[in-house]
């Protein structure tokens, strides 16, 4: 299974509403990018580890998404310490435009995506496209009729 280790502040950084919203609101920021990320890969089966600097604020509620807070050290060092525990690195997919963690991600045979590869992908539909695409998802109207017992 791929396991996605994203260097979060990193990505926020090039993402230019969320990079704005991170001056002014460091939690709002990174509560939006997690449900970006969260919504990215909702329908893929893959681990992901969502790295931040620092101390967490409120949780922030994502099912998919491991979100890990440094603390007293760098989200940098943490995402190193997680590449040397894998068994099979692999399988990482390391997001980050930060040179020094790509060269040790790249050393340890880990896949590497750059941050602003990471954000053209990521970036989220309208709710109205949103919405408008599940409703298209919707195919035999007569078997969810049927489902939901409407005659």
């Amino acid at each position: 299974m791929k396991h996605y280790i994203i260097d979060g502040n990193n990505v926020i950084g090039k993402i230019p509403s969320l990079k704005k919203l991170q001056i002014k609101n460091k939690q709002g920021s990174r509560e939006k990018f997690a449900l970006m990320v969260e919504r990215n890969f909702g329908k893929i089966n893959a681990k992901v580890s969502l790295h931040f600097d620092g101390y967490p604020g409120e949780e922030i509620k994502i099912l998919k998404v491991n979100i890990i807070y440094s603390k007293n050290i760098t989200a940098d060092q943490m995402i190193k310490k997680e590449i040397e525990r894998s068994k099979n690195p692999k399988n990482l997919m390391v997001i980050t435009s930060d040179l020094n963690l790509s060269d040790f991600a790249r050393k340890c045979s880990c896949t590497i995506i750059s941050s602003e590869d990471f954000s053209k992908q990521i970036k989220s539909p309208a709710p109205a496209e949103d919405e408008s695409k599940k409703i298209q998802e919707i195919d035999n109207l007569d078997e969810f009729k049927k489902l939901f017992g409407v005659k």
